[in-house]
């Protein structure tokens, strides 16, 4: 029997048997069973096994909570699972642990998966997390398809004073632990890594936070603290190689409102929506004072960012021998001051370095390889009204030292636009198209060939742990943006063979550039990548296509024709080769068959569109005989499609103007029988008639979001009602067959 003293259930005593086992000090120690709600209080070994436990939606109640002093809870293996097999990502809840309380909690050897946060850690100074595995958790259905994006994916962490952050889940999320340690620790496959507010002296090493839906490692206010030998890779969302790259504000690394003092050194943070997102903070933006200031980021390899692979913005940080390869911006530096780049390499970037607004920096020592723009510097004529800090601070674009830098092989080395007193010192260049490219007020600048010197200044000294694994991809490993695979849970891991549409965009391409769509997306016939770990397939079945080959390895690519309309078919492979781990983390032995599929159900409706302007006057939502007698009178525009799918920060068709428009959409689908989901994502305003029933109302004005209901098979009349205020527009429409009808 397990005494109440020792674990405390919430609900009832605890009655269960334990096993006895010999600790490392040679006493006795009961292995203990999990149960529901139970309360540990003294150290303990669990019992190994599968323990399925619950969390409260509302995240107040946890499966399991830890309180004390100098206790040690090792799960010794044991797994806790918070959701029924079967549910989805973004169906898991609760918590599975939480720690509150106490001090010098140690907490090592547990598996979650299933829940929305694993394990919560609260005013728990001198914590330790350790080799726990938090894979397969919580993470949100993404709606960014392959040719486009939609702004329901787009994150928001400015604000995290109330725990803001808690509402995107965590594999570990800690607050006010001073002197906290999380080492050896596994996250992959859900939507955040490490959570990490209001903490000092944190010490974060080797872990493994990878293939996650936004972000790796967060910090928010955190200070004083070490982050070293993490493998922080593939945190993603928002990019479609060749078609957009927006990363939604994803981050290998986020670091936000007054973190500062921190040593960020030999960690792997590629392959990021951005590596490092550094931003002052709030405070600094309302009053003009303090910073996330005075970091320390060595020998770090941020390559591979569909955005940029550091952003370090209003904020003074040292960054020197870090990677920072094959990005829209290796740096995107705006209103930083006094920092300095020592030493770093940079390649392959769109632009290396960009700094708008920027102030007294130190570029020293770098190596530009192969980036379009080396060096771009500049300010812009106005800046945010809205923002405090440039009225309360001196924000000039001025005083760059750019010595003993190599460029080579770029188009323009340094853009310089209204930037006074930019000296250029000491650098070489090799095959450069444009040494220097001046525009507006460059009083000050100076160009010079010779050598020089390099100045007395501070280079970090930063020592590798004992025992800090190497974070780095090793030689001949994956890498490179064609590598990042979003589909709607996220980035594919290449570890389970997948099939992917083969994409015809080229190139990555900066964001808001329109591109083509995918051949074959729609309506075939569409070409197949087969992706995956190395091995052979064959083709089980294909329902409503032809398919060829019929078999063959990873990396062909498969042919698909689809037959008849709508498109609606179905491929099944079959998979032999190494072990597999799917994308819900199920393994299959190497050598044992695995089996994936790829779907696709599009209905062409023939939709006519008639497109209206409407005056500042005229609100859609509340006046509604006004706007009937708007959409009653003569379009701006008329045009014939056969999908409704729109998103624009501009004009989303020529001759509408950019805001204050609306559109009626009128058209007929015919559909096999059984039941459909309609489903409408919509900002500012949608509604939508089936047969003359309105069957979904989205009229009063919103933000980017979803609605769904279920229609039935047959031939449908459709009508849609649109109508936006300003700034983005997005419109979207589709209809699939519901889950589980065949």
């Amino acid at each position: 029997m397990i005494g109440a003293s020792f674990l405390r259930p919430r609900t009832a005593v605890v009655a269960a048997s334990a096993v006895v086992v010999l600790a490392s000090h040679g006493h006795a120690q009961q292995m203990v069973p999990l149960t529901q709600g139970m309360v540990i209080d003294r150290s303990i070994i669990v019992r190994p096994g599968t323990y399925h436990l619950r969390g409260a939606a509302d995240l107040r109640t946890p499966a399991l909570t830890i309180r004390g002093s100098d206790i040690v809870v090792d799960f010794n293996g044991a797994t806790i699972v918070g959701s029924p097999g079967g549910a989805e990502p973004d169906e898991f809840a609760g918590v599975a642990i939480l720690i509150e309380g106490g001090s010098g909690v140690t907490v090592k050897g547990a598996t979650i998966r299933g829940f929305k946060v694993g394990i919560l850690a609260r005013n728990s100074p001198g914590l330790r997390i350790t080799r726990n595995d938090l894979s397969y958790n919580w993470k949100q259905r993404l709606y960014s398809g392959i040719e486009k994006e939609s702004l329901l994916d787009w994150m928001s962490y400015h604000q995290n004073e109330k725990d803001e952050w808690l509402r995107f889940g965590a594999a570990i999320y800690v607050s006010n632990c001073d002197r906290a340690e999380i080492d050896h620790n596994t996250a992959v496959q859900g939507q955040n890594g490490l959570m990490a507010t209001a903490s000092k002296g944190l010490k974060i090493w080797n872990n493994a936070f990878q293939y996650l839906s936004s972000i790796g490692v967060g910090l928010y206010r955190v200070t004083g603290s070490t982050i070293m030998h993490n493998r922080i890779d593939w945190c993603v969302r928002g990019y479609s190689h060749g078609y957009y790259n927006r990363g939604q504000d994803s981050a290998g690394l986020l670091m936000y409102e007054q973190s500062s003092n921190n040593t960020v050194a030999y960690n792997s943070i590629t392959h990021g929506g951005d590596g490092l997102f550094l931003w002052a903070g709030q405070s600094t933006m309302d009053t003009g004072q303090g910073g996330s200031n005075d970091n320390v980021f060595y020998r770090n390899d941020f390559s591979h960012a569909p955005t940029n692979g550091i952003e370090a913005t209003f904020s003074r940080n040292l960054f020197a021998e870090n990677r920072v390869e094959d990005c829209w911006h290796g740096v995107w530096g705006g209103y930083s001051f006094e920092s300095q780049w020592l030493n770093n390499r940079f390649a392959r970037n769109a632009e290396g370095v960009a700094i708008e607004h920027g102030q007294e920096h130190r570029i020293e020592g770098n190596t530009f390889d192969g980036d379009d723009v080396a060096i771009r510097l500049w300010q812009n004529a106005a800046q945010d009204p809205n923002w405090g800090y440039p009225k309360m601070r001196d924000t000039r674009s001025r005083d760059f030292d750019v010595w003993n830098n190599t460029f080579k092989d770029n188009r323009i080395a340094l853009s310089v636009r209204d930037t006074r007193n930019v000296k250029v010192r000491g650098n070489t260049f090799e095959g450069v198209g444009n040494r220097a490219a001046l525009d507006g007020d460059t009083t000050g600048f100076v160009l010079e060939q010779s050598a020089v010197a390099s100045r007395p200044g501070w280079l970090p000294d930063v020592t590798p742990l004992p025992e800090g694994i190497d974070a780095m991809l090793p030689d001949g490993a994956r890498r490179g943006r064609e590598t990042i695979i979003i589909d709607e849970w996220g980035p594919y891991d290449w570890k389970s063979p997948k099939l992917w549409p083969v994409l015809t965009g080229g190139d990555a391409v900066l964001p808001y550039r329109r591109r083509p769509k995918a051949e074959g997306l729609y309506d075939g016939p569409v070409k197949l990548n087969v992706l995956g770990p190395d091995g052979e397939w064959r083709l089980v079945s294909a329902r409503g296509a032809e398919v060829a080959p019929a078999r063959g390895k990873v990396g062909d690519v498969l042919s698909v024709t689809p037959r008849g309309t709508p498109v609606d078919y179905e491929l099944v492979l079959e998979y032999r080769g190494g072990a597999v781990t799917s994308p819900r983390g199920a393994v299959t032995p190497a050598g044992q068959p695995y089996r994936f599929s790829y779907s696709r159900f599009f209905a062409p409706v023939s939709w006519s569109v008639r497109f209206f302007e409407y005056p500042d006057s005229l609100q859609p939502a509340k006046q509604p005989e006004a706007f009937a007698k708007l959409v009653a009178g003569t379009p701006l525009k008329t045009l014939t499609t056969d999908r409704l799918d729109y998103l624009s920060g501009g004009v989303i068709e020529e001759g509408v103007p950019r805001d204050r428009f609306a559109f009626i959409a009128e058209g007929t689908a015919n559909l096999p029988a059984g039941e459909y989901s309609l489903q409408v994502i919509s900002d500012d305003g949608a509604r939508v008639w089936v047969d003359g029933r309105l069957v979904l109302d989205a009229w009063e004005p919103h933000g980017s979001r979803v609605d769904e209901v279920t229609i039935e098979g047959g031939r449908r009349r459709l009508k849609v009602e649109y109508y936006d205020i300003g700034g983005w527009a997005e419109m979207r429409l589709d209809i699939q067959p519901r889950r589980g009808r065949r």
